[in-house]
């Protein structure tokens, strides 16, 4: 070989080595040596749907002793449940400095043809962190698909010996102290929005001031957003919106105004109302109603939604949907009806048949007086006159007795809600219902059915004679 053969060779395997270490540097960012560093004892916890982020916070504040949930955290948020989703950056941000973190700046935007310098460097910033004890909340791609989507990761150590970035992952059951290469991470990390630019999201969890988390009752903002978006899977199409007049989620076929119209003058106004004159708790569940815009939608949709098949053109409760199904066209009466059961069956579970079915009759025709409901005359009556003309109405001793099967069997069903609700009508008018059924509802033990209480509370023993008087009243009420 002659000497200038040599020598060219000797200069091509030195640029090759130069130029293919500098490329490697480039794809691999192996630009830094990282100590090892570990935040020991984080309480790993899986995320509800869509909750990475506030599972993060929570295990970090776990850590640090404070009883937080990932539902606190969304709580703290502010953000709408009717968003249907978790916290996103700006959100996530909020709900750290209301609970007392010191955030500081959290988006940064850095060209892309700087990228990999700059995702050194802040990676410098997260790991010094990590040596002082402040672990990192950072929003990366969940993996390298292109269908993947941001996703929140508790960073808590690194591990030279591997160069890998030790982590716990809030979407996996056993996703504590899991381990990615720092090549992936580095991968994964900067958010790809513009070509020329990328997006690093990093939170360092500085603690500050925390504040402890509030005392919870009922259902919080956190339980609805998971409810909601689990029921966005059973909406068949966009003509649906939701509406929110808690505990009840609102879902109808009518315009965006009118079903939020209907969530607010009819659910929230009756639920406001019941609720300051009888009911001190909520339903045990959260409970969907389902508002159809005319008849040929409500069986339709009740069919396809619920694989039921309507026995009443007005609307019904589903037991096994734990949902209202309403025809919301014959107007408001039977919603209002069907919400009074869900609040009878949390307040007063032994309440008898003849009472919670009277009492929810009684607000199938319901206005506001003084500030309170009240229930107004309705379609009832003219069938209630007609059993008090031919004589054959029960007395009031037989009706409290009943069994449900027996008030709700038979032919005489109809009669039965009929008096029971015309007898609430007569205490609501001589001021004595609400004192009857917080009497009842405190002694139903004492009194199952309710009939020595309703003497006590018309101040009567005669109850035969009582009746021919409410016989005589019945008569001049009228409707419409």
């Amino acid at each position: 070989m002659t000497r200038w053969k040599f020598g060219w060779i000797v200069l091509f395997v030195f640029l090759s080595f130069c130029f293919g270490t500098d490329t490697c540097k480039s794809k691999t960012n192996h630009i830094t040596a990282y100590e090892d560093v570990l935040i020991e004892n984080v309480p790993h916890v899986t995320q509800r749907s869509d909750f990475c982020g506030e599972a993060c916070v929570e295990m970090y504040l776990r850590k640090l002793g404070f009883d937080y949930s990932q539902n606190g955290v969304f709580d703290a948020s502010g953000l709408d449940p009717l968003k249907g989703r978790g916290c996103n950056t700006a959100e996530l941000k909020t709900a750290l400095e209301n609970i007392g973190f010191k955030t500081g700046q959290v988006w940064f935007y850095i060209d892309a043809n700087e990228a990999d310098t700059r995702v050194e460097k802040q990676f410098e910033i997260l790991h010094n962190d990590l040596k002082k004890g402040i672990p990192a909340v950072v929003c990366m791609c969940y993996d390298d698909s292109e269908s993947s989507s941001e996703h929140f990761r508790l960073v808590l150590g690194y591990d030279s010996k591997i160069d890998s970035v030790i982590y716990h992952e809030p979407a996996e059951l056993n996703g504590g102290y899991k381990k990615m290469t720092r090549e992936k991470f580095f991968e994964l990390w900067p958010l790809k929005y513009e070509e020329k630019q990328r997006l690093l999201i990093h939170f360092r969890m500085v603690p500050g001031k925390i504040k402890s988390a509030p005392d919870s009752y009922g259902y919080s903002s956190a339980d609805y957003v998971q409810h909601i978006m689990k029921l966005k899977s059973q909406i068949p199409d966009s003509t649906f919106n939701i509406a929110l007049a808690k505990p009840f989620v609102v879902i109808g076929n009518e315009s965006p105004n009118m079903v939020q119209y209907r969530a607010e003058k009819t659910v929230k106004w009756s639920v406001d109302k019941l609720k300051a004159d009888y009911f001190k708790n909520d339903p045990c569940s959260i409970i969907d109603v389902w508002l159809f815009e005319g008849d040929s939608s409500y069986r339709k949709y009740s069919k396809e939604i619920f694989g039921d098949n309507p026995t009443t053109p007005f609307g019904y409760f589903s037991d096994e949907h734990n949902a209202l199904i309403m025809n919301i066209a014959t107007g408001g009466g039977t919603l209002v009806h069907e919400i009074v059961h869900p609040f009878i069956a949390a307040n007063f579970p032994d309440c008898p048949a003849w009472f919670n079915e009277g009492l929810a009759s009684l607000y199938e025709q319901s206005s506001e007086r003084d500030g309170k409901i009240i229930g107004l005359t309705n379609w009832r009556l003219a069938g209630l006159q007609e059993k008090i003309r031919a004589g054959t109405l029960p007395s009031f001793e037989y009706l409290c007795k009943t069994t449900s099967r027996e008030f709700y069997g038979g032919t005489a069903y109809s009669d039965n809600y009929a008096q029971a609700r015309y007898l609430c009508y007569y205490l609501q008018e001589k001021g004595l219902l609400r004192k009857f059924y917080h009497e009842f509802a405190a002694n139903c033990k004492a009194d199952t059915t309710g009939y020595e209480i309703l003497k006590k509370i018309l101040k009567t023993d005669d109850m035969k004679q009582f009746q021919k008087d409410w016989e005589k009243w019945i008569p001049k009420l009228t409707f419409p």
